[in-house]
């Protein structure tokens, strides 16, 4: 099992984790208040940077108003072509 943040699943759930907070017309400093962490965590796990543990990855999912469970069966569902996230589901 390879644990790079550069797998291509791990690509897809960054890009999720992005396209809900814009969808949302959250910026990536409102993300952080919301978790009380700097902005720059917030970038830095979207730009994979950064893992984010499961721990952090419920408070990242609360902070974006989404089921977790959702959002990780969104990410396992074969994908057509890039930008094809239905995010409607969330």
């Amino acid at each position: 099992m390879n644990k790079s943040v550069f797998t291509e699943k791990y690509t897809r759930f960054r890009r999720l984790l992005i396209e809900i907070r814009q969808s949302s017309k959250l910026t990536q400093v409102q993300v952080a208040q919301r978790l009380h962490k700097p902005q720059s965590f917030v970038s830095k796990y979207e730009r994979g940077e950064r893992r984010l543990d499961v721990v952090e990855f419920l408070e990242v999912a609360k902070a974006l108003e989404v089921n977790p469970s959702e959002l990780l069966t969104q990410l396992d569902r074969p994908t057509v072509e890039q930008g094809s996230t239905n995010l409607s589901e969330f």
